[in-house]
């Protein structure tokens, strides 16, 4: 966090004419994808985020140590920090009070160059005004020299002036904003508190010594969690690191001011094969990387090869170490703060700014030099673990030729266990991936042969998480895969090569179904992440339960479901219910009518949330990976959220 000396005449600049009206806010409930990406889970809860960005900005600042967010009993939220509170003055620009200006006009805000914040994040300064916008109504309570002053909008409109409603304490400051998601623009409006959780822990580990505060009052009993991390970026790679094994014991941790930007890094190699590595720019996850990544990598890169030719690690004969092999098992975090950050695309999903870079590369170029050389012992570790990287991934090289997506004039044919589709055109097909040859026959059979191509797979996939490169490149039914898609993996990686548009994961109800699936979602997450970003990755879901009765049939997808049937058309002697066990219990016909047929099936689309997708990493660590505690305790945390499971 800067300190409050970095932070030059702040304190006395943020008034109301700070200010700054930028345009009005006509289209934002028109077209309220452009402003939060969409009015899905995903939109509703980047509402609270956009509220709870301005009062980490505070903190950013040097005025906020505690937020609180509160999910009420109306699912309404209440976003409280101890900040300056909102301006309450007169914007003289605009004629009404700064903090109407905040909430009603698009583009208004203390991030603008008007002196109010040295850093920030939010959608581009956006947010309050979004949030008001896309609210059935909100209510702000600011608290300020011994007032509490309150006003109402509804639907993005004030309707009633700012008003002084009650006094407090001379010395309390703070911002209290409820609001109420509008349901006519949100399909869905139930807000989920684990998604809160996981972006607010992320925010607490981003700013060192904030304190979050998050509850839920909607059961019978209060849930809350707190996050406050003293070691902020330090405690974050701990943290995700907790289902792996650290190489060495201590987390390297850099920091300092180069350029006028503000960098942070933190980061510590474990026994994985994996790279974890997640880059902020004031607080805002950065999932493309951008400059500030591009500047790390290099300093990495450089300062470790230096090191291993001067320790005689590495002969003159040896090729240099790539990022690559540097960066296997590598957990990092690298957070910048910087005055104007200019990000490529709406979403701000990439920095920009040379500076991050030669700021960045500056200051890890330097440190990392002086650690290595005061922790000859760590370097050791770190670069001969590089080295076994790079003899794997020549081998991988070699490999990986042999699984490349070739033309029909290359040669390379489509696996031979592949039942292909006769359609050409991808955005038509679609790929069963299924388990054995029992289940793969009855699927070749029912499927639809011009749009539906069927990939049976003989047991349990390699588990990726456990796999040098190497050994993933030389796995028969991994290499099947990577063939049939025809997008190839890692730097071979090209999503327009996709054969189908549908990728269909099709396996058992039961433990090793679910266990099969897993390591599929593994392999595709770790080394075609792109195909669950562009949503073409899918759970099929079979039927539990067959159910006949005077000659009639209904299927049940779930034990409710079920249920629901039997109580409709009775419990008595005359049911007939059928519990399947495998796909291969059902006929060809059943399986089309139930799960294959596009007109009836059911599909589970896997999606990924970037904003989150750290939590995402260690889920599939604590899944996948050695350590036996922290699956345990995945499991014991998450077993209420699975139904139907066989056992």
């Amino acid at each position: 966090m800067l300190d409050k000396d970095d932070i030059t005449n702040v304190e006395k600049e943020y008034g109301a004419d700070q200010i700054q009206i930028l345009e009005g806010l006509e289209a934002v409930r028109k077209r309220p994808g452009m402003y939060i990406g969409t009015t899905s889970l995903r939109g509703l809860h980047h509402l609270v985020y956009e509220i709870v960005d301005n009062s980490v900005d505070e903190a950013l600042a040097g005025y906020c140590d505690t937020i609180t967010v509160t999910i009420n009993k109306d699912n309404s939220v209440t976003v409280t920090d101890n900040g300056r509170g909102i301006p309450v003055g007169i914007n003289h620009k605009a004629g009404i009070p700064a903090v109407e200006v905040v909430f009603t006009v698009l583009h208004a805000g203390g991030k603008f160059g008007g002196g109010g914040y040295k850093v920030s994040g939010g959608l581009h300064g956006v947010g309050a005004s979004v949030v008001n916008a896309l609210s059935n109504w909100l209510e702000v309570r600011i608290y300020n020299e011994g007032h509490v002053y309150m006003q109402r909008y509804e639907r993005g409109h004030a309707i009633e002036p700012l008003k002084i409603i009650e006094d407090c304490e001379k010395d309390k400051t703070g911002t209290t904003v409820t609001f109420m998601p509008d349901d006519t623009i949100f399909e869905e409006t139930v807000f989920d508190f684990d998604t809160l959780k996981q972006r607010l822990r992320e925010m607490a580990f981003l700013t060192k010594n904030l304190r979050i505060v998050l509850r839920d009052l909607r059961g019978e009993e209060v849930n809350e969690r707190e996050f406050h991390y003293a070691g902020g970026i330090r405690e974050f790679v701990t943290y995700l690191n907790k289902s792996k094994t650290p190489l060495y014991e201590d987390v390297i941790y850099f920091e300092g001011i180069r350029e006028n930007v503000y960098v942070e890094v933190a980061m510590q190699h474990n026994d994985s094969y994996n790279e974890s590595v997640y880059s902020f720019v004031n607080n805002i996850n950065t999932p493309e990387g951008g400059t500030h990544l591009t500047g790390y990598r290099n300093a990495i890169t450089k300062t470790f090869n230096d090191y291993a030719r001067n320790a005689k690690l590495l002969k003159e004969k040896d090729q240099n170490l790539s990022g690559d092999d540097i960066r296997e098992g590598l957990t990092a975090i690298i957070s910048v703060k910087i005055e104007e950050p200019q990000f490529e695309g709406q979403t701000k999903q990439k920095l920009g700014n040379s500076e991050a870079r030669t700021a960045v590369e500056s200051l890890v170029s330097e440190q990392l030099t002086w650690y290595l050389e005061q922790n000859p012992t760590v370097a050791k570790l770190i670069c001969e673990k590089s080295i076994l990287a790079q003899r794997a991934r020549e081998a991988a090289r070699k490999a990986r030729e042999l699984t490349r997506r070739k033309t029909a004039l290359d040669g390379m044919a489509l696996p031979g266990k592949l039942a292909d589709c006769s359609e050409k055109d991808p955005e038509k097909c679609e790929i069963f991936i299924v388990e054995g040859d029992s289940a793969g026959g009855s699927a070749k059979t029912a499927r639809s042969r011009a749009t539906q191509a069927i990939l049976p797979l003989r047991g349990k996939i390699l588990n990726v998480e456990k796999a040098r490169l190497d050994k993933v490149f030389s796995n028969a039914e991994i290499k099947a895969m990577i063939t049939a898609f025809g997008t190839g993996i890692h730097e071979d990686f090209d999503i327009s090569k996709l054969r189908y548009n549908k990728i269909i994961i099709m396996t058992d109800a039961d433990v090793d179904g679910a266990h099969i699936a897993t390591l599929m979602l593994t392999f595709i997450y770790r080394f075609m992440p792109d195909l669950i970003k562009e949503g073409h990755v899918y759970l099929a879901q079979p039927p539990l339960y067959k159910l006949e009765k005077n000659k009639k049939v209904w299927y049940a997808y779930s034990d409710d479901e079920l249920n629901g049937i039997l109580a409709e058309v009775g419990r008595d002697s005359n049911n007939k219910i059928q519990r399947y066990k495998g796909l291969g219990e059902m006929d060809a016909d059943q399986l089309w009518e139930t799960t294959m047929d596009p007109e009836s099936r059911i599909l589970l689309k896997v999606t990924m949330d970037e904003e989150t997708n750290s939590e995402l990493d260690l889920t599939f660590t604590t899944l996948m990976g050695d350590k036996v505690e922290p699956r345990r305790e995945f499991i014991e945390e998450n077993a209420r959220f699975v139904k139907n499971l066989d056992i």
